[in-house]
């Protein structure tokens, strides 16, 4: 197939790539800069200039392709709802191209998602339409285009890592430079799930030949580290101390992160992994982060 890659010159994407390759596909990769444009050349990928803030850039590669894989997203947080809701236009826009065809378009959003109701880990056939996170405008648009015959197939992502960055905990590090001590909140036993990050590669291509119209697969390998472990190994790499923070103290140790601080974000990935036959092989969560320059 060729394969219409949006974020390909991203963290998970450039993973991607190599995969797709091995696998047989000719690889499209969009990107808005010169620099992107050698680096996906380089890797044996065609280009296709466009970008998130213009979404016919997207339907138009989109158009061209045998399938989509989406995981450009905007990741200053700091404007997190306005960019989820750029990523809805983007998968409407991609989507909509693909209206009336057999063509998959995979998008990607968050484990917590998935989150029961009820509580405990998240799980692939829940959906709330009415959750928290802003996220879920990605999923709604998914829905949308689901109900329209569209073959759309979703992957939630959780703390997605390798030795050079580790999802919401990159940023973390930088918040713990910033107090000046690595934190968790009470005892630190709210847990986060963790993939590496070829793992979760491997997984996008495995949906995109194997997966089902309309199902969600949760990219998780641990389904939960805790917040005071991931404290402990920020400590260990940075030297900084490590505390236990009440709630009232979470701004000052967590800055623009106070949202997660308490937050339990687990995830089962057994559905996943059956319906699939996904068999990760990549090191743990604590084992990068140990492994991790934090000089960088």
């Amino acid at each position: 197939m060729r394969v219409f890659l949006t974020g390909a010159t991203g963290f998970i994407g450039s993973h991607i790539i190599p995969v797709l390759l091995e696998h047989g596909h000719q690889v499209t990769g969009l990107t808005r800069s010169d620099a992107g444009a050698r680096q996906l050349e380089a890797a044996g990928v065609d280009v296709h200039r466009g970008d998130l803030e213009r979404p016919e850039t997207l339907a138009s590669g989109a158009a061209a392709a045998d399938a989509v894989i989406h995981c450009a997203f905007d990741h200053d947080f700091q404007n997190f709802v306005a960019n989820t809701r750029k990523d809805e236009s983007a998968i409407i826009a991609m989507g909509e191209a693909l209206e009336g065809t057999q063509k998959p378009i995979l998008i990607t959003s968050g484990v917590g998602i998935g989150t029961p109701l009820h509580g405990g880990p998240a799980i692939e056939d829940v959906l709330n339409p009415r959750h928290a996170n802003p996220r879920i405008a990605t999923e709604l648009a998914g829905a949308a285009l689901t109900a329209r015959r569209v073959d759309v197939r979703t992957i939630r992502l959780p703390q997605v890592h390798d030795t050079s960055r580790a999802g919401l905990i990159t940023p973390l590090v930088a918040e713990a430079r910033r107090a000046g001590a690595a934190a968790y909140l009470d005892e630190g036993q709210t847990r986060w799930a963790a993939a590496h990050v070829v793992d979760v590669a491997k997984l996008y291509v495995l949906a995109l030949e194997q997966g089902e119209p309309g199902a969600r697969y949760n990219a998780s390998v641990e389904e939960g580290v805790t917040a005071r472990a991931i404290a402990e190994a920020i400590g260990e790499g940075t030297g900084l101390p490590v505390r236990s923070v009440a709630a009232d103290q979470i701004e000052r140790y967590f800055g623009w992160m106070a949202p997660f601080a308490g937050l339990d974000m687990t995830a089962s990935n057994a559905w996943t992994r059956a319906r699939l036959g996904w068999e990760p092989t990549g090191p743990d969560l604590l084992t990068d982060l140990a492994a991790m320059d934090y000089s960088a």
